[in-house]
């Protein structure tokens, strides 16, 4: 069975999307799901996060560009059954490179496709950058599902409708007949004030079931753990945080049938 391909996506920065991308695949990991982390961001923040350190030439740069394979690219973590595409600054190149060339928003599709269908793992989390260049077009258009990171401020769900609206217009264009809304995770939500809960209820007035219904909390340890290098199961294994990522695991392990 072909992994499924997951993008974690805001155009806007700061709202806690690459700490789900590493969080969540860590969490998948642990239960088992062979799972493949994609840092696609220039910043590389999901690679320092799991401790990797910044090489040149480690990103799908010149993969995207023709030249060798994705799977040459894949690094253990350390974790078990967690792998990483790194990323670093050269990635942002390809915004340049590939503009106005031919199938340009299809690279990390057929970069990614050989892994899919390899039988290695049963999910591949893409981190997508915030934004919506050429990049965050590019891991859209690999994904089957766009899992959206959303911060619990109403500044923040401005942009849900232009991400969503992106989405439409890729499925239109027929350059990713497969990628459909697989979810909105709430996150830094805080159960102490109003705001917060107003905001998912809205979105749940919207969305509806899209809606995951683990909320993923405000705390310091999950806001610290990417500065050690560390997932914040093994930076506090017993935060809200950790219980928080391993219960969304959970029902994304269930809501798309990741377990064969």
């Amino acid at each position: 069975m072909p992994a499924k391909i997951f993008s974690i996506a805001n155009q806007k920065g700061g709202v806690g999307k690459t700490t789900t991308a590493v969080n969540l695949s860590a969490a998948l990991a642990r239960r088992k799901i062979r799972t493949l982390l994609v840092d696609m961001d220039q910043q590389a923040s999901a690679t320092s996060a799991l401790g990797i350190e910044k090489k040149q030439g480690a990103s799908l740069y010149k993969v995207m560009c023709g030249e060798g394979s994705a799977n040459d690219k894949v690094l253990p973590t350390g974790r078990d059954r967690l792998s990483i595409i790194p990323s670093e600054v050269d990635i942002s190149a390809i915004e340049v490179e590939l503009s106005g060339s031919e199938n340009y928003l299809l690279r990390l599709k057929e970069c990614l496709e050989p892994l899919k269908n390899s039988e290695e793992y049963d999910a591949i989390i893409i981190d997508a950058p915030p934004s919506l260049g050429l990049l965050s077009m590019n891991s859209l258009a690999a994904s089957d599902y766009l899992l959206i990171a959303l911060q619990c401020e109403y500044l923040a769900m401005e942009g849900l409708g232009q991400i969503l609206g992106v989405v439409e217009q890729l499925q239109n264009a027929g350059v990713s007949d497969s990628l459909q809304l697989g979810g909105v995770v709430m996150t830094m939500y805080d159960s102490r004030t109003n705001l917060s809960k107003q905001v998912v209820n809205e979105v749940r007035a919207h969305l509806g079931d899209y809606v995951f219904k683990t909320m993923i909390p405000r705390t310091v340890r999950l806001a610290e753990a990417p500065s050690f290098g560390r997932t914040i199961f093994e930076h506090a294994r017993f935060n809200e945080g950790s219980f928080a990522y391993d219960k969304l695991a959970k029902e994304i392990i269930n809501r798309f049938a990741l377990k064969k």
